[in-house]
């Protein structure tokens, strides 16, 4: 009879891996107990689809039980957390995924930009010249160290907590329980899970879950702050910055014809957005548990997946309909940095600060441009002067002697 209960819990349970009863979970997410809402709802859906199994109707819970079969050796404040652990590394995973993806795609953009110079900003004033191949590069690094931090946190949630039962006494179940779980769920996700080492710490410290909400409203802040420099660098077309373009995706406006948005960049601000704000939640939630178990889990859940899954579809998309499409305006580009009076900075080191300040003074008030004004004063010979705004000369240490 215990070999029959067993076979027909696990087909139940395959079948609803499977994608089969999903409709049978009617439990909202948001609940109060901890998830033993949830729990319980999984309960009884394996309870009943076992005893149709063994040929019975379902309620008949003399024959499969859902507390006393399903349950067995079980806790909500148990198996609802590992799930969420289980799930949250998958989740997790697939999140590193989709940044290589966009990683990706401003690594390849700045191999194209290679050669482009252009102006570099501080506090949005002309800075000093750089390439659009750096600009970009830069991006590709930013998402990588962060692709590191979201694989930092997952390891966070291999510790799991199934056995602990209630509290973490593990009352009710067998001593050789914990362990037993332990190997099971390493086999069946051929993942690192490991038991932790204080099960009455496990069952109330949320302290993962803080980490991760914390690591995912990085990626987001960085993330919109890429997307804030897209828009700036392809503004305009011809008042902004113009330095680059984005793929055309729709018509701009009801009232402006030909005015085309950067919806793309748009899209993704508004999912970095919310991703930082929910990390309140997780955190109000995380902190809001009292003695021996946090009762918010199921927002705590909520948060951390729908965060997850909005990041990877908005990633993804701006891969491929906005970065990889990306194009360079080059003369633009050139052009900018030929009349910016922060030009002088590189001319800094032969002409002296002074001389340097001065010509920047005249060429603001003058509108003329650094290039001329240093050779009608007669402070560098042409050639000297074609010499020092190179490209390759302006982007990287190089040695001098001073004047």
């Amino acid at each position: 009879m215990l070999k029959l209960k067993k076979n027909v819990i696990c087909e139940a349970c395959d079948e609803i891996i499977a994608g089969k009863y999903h409709d049978q979970f009617v439990v909202d997410m948001f609940q109060g107990g901890a998830g033993t809402s949830t729990n319980m709802n999984a309960n009884e859906v394996i309870a009943n689809i076992g005893l149709e199994k063994m040929g019975h109707q379902k309620g008949e819970y003399k024959f499969l039980h859902p507390n006393n079969d399903v349950n067995l050796s079980q806790s909500t404040n148990d198996a609802y957390p590992t799930a969420l652990r289980v799930a949250l590394y998958e989740k997790l995973g697939e999140l590193t995924e989709s940044m290589k993806i966009i990683k990706s795609s401003f690594a390849n953009k700045a191999v194209e930009f290679k050669d482009i110079i252009k102006m570099g900003r501080t506090q949005l004033q002309d800075a000093v010249p750089m390439t659009l191949e750096q600009e970009f590069r830069t991006y590709a690094v930013m998402i990588g160290e962060d692709i590191q931090r979201v694989i930092e946190a997952q390891q966070l949630v291999r510790e799991m907590n199934l056995g602990a039962t209630a509290i973490g006494t593990g009352i009710n179940s067998h001593p050789d329980y914990s362990k037993m779980v332990e190997a099971k769920l390493q086999e069946v996700t051929g993942r690192p899970f490991v038991t932790a080492g204080d099960l009455v710490e496990a069952t109330q410290d949320t302290g993962a879950y803080v980490q991760i909400s914390g690591v995912l409203k990085r990626v987001a802040t960085k993330m919109s702050k890429i997307c804030n420099d897209l828009r700036l660098l392809s503004s305009g077309p011809r008042t902004g910055f113009g330095e680059i373009n984005l793929p055309a995706m729709q018509p701009g406006s009801s009232i402006m014809p030909g005015k085309v948005n950067p919806v793309i960049p748009e899209v993704v601000n508004q999912v970095c957005f919310q991703v930082i704000g929910t990390d309140i939640a997780v955190t109000l939630a995380c902190e809001g548990g009292q003695l021996q178990l946090n009762v918010f889990e199921p927002v705590i859940a909520y948060n951390l997946f729908s965060s997850i899954n909005m990041m990877r579809n908005a990633f993804e998309t701006l891969a491929y309909t906005c970065v990889d499409g990306i194009t360079a305006n080059p003369e633009r580009c050139k052009s900018l940095v030929l009349n910016s009076i922060g030009l002088v900075t590189a001319l800094n080191p032969f002409i002296g600060y002074e001389n340097s300040t001065s010509v920047a003074k005249e060429a603001l008030e003058t509108g003329g441009s650094v290039y001329d004004i240093v050779l009608e004063r007669g402070l560098l010979a042409k050639d000297e002067l074609d010499d020092i705004i190179k490209p390759e000369n302006m982007i990287k240490p190089r040695t001098y002697d001073k004047k």
